[in-house]
């Protein structure tokens, strides 16, 4: 499958990528991150092996792309609860503390 990343084409093959990360020891993923084999792999780290090139020189979505058009399984950036809103711990405080939040305001 041909690909551009970082403005580069690149003809890559799922068996071409399997046999460019065989022997590679995954590092710590703290982002996106691509199975291949039984591994996960950060995604700068699989762009940076079948590419050649400097991790600052693409970005994560060219590499997921060409990753999910091969058919391996990616996975995105790990979900983050949203912080709680201010009026819900008013709520919560005036439920604890037995009385209406009008009668907080």
């Amino acid at each position: 499958m041909r690909c551009v990343i970082a403005r580069f084409p690149f003809d890559l093959t799922k068996s071409g990528v399997l046999d460019s990360m065989k022997g590679v020891k995954p590092e710590e993923i703290s982002g996106e991150s691509v199975i291949i084999g039984r591994r996960a792999y950060p995604v700068k780290q699989v762009g940076q092996v079948i590419t050649g090139q400097d991790r600052r020189d693409f970005s994560a979505g060219e590499v997921l792309r060409a990753m999910t058009k091969l058919g391996f399984t990616c996975r995105g950036l790990p979900q983050t609860p949203a912080p709680p809103r201010a009026s819900d711990s008013l709520q919560r405080a005036s439920e604890l503390l037995g009385t209406s939040e009008a009668a907080c305001a």
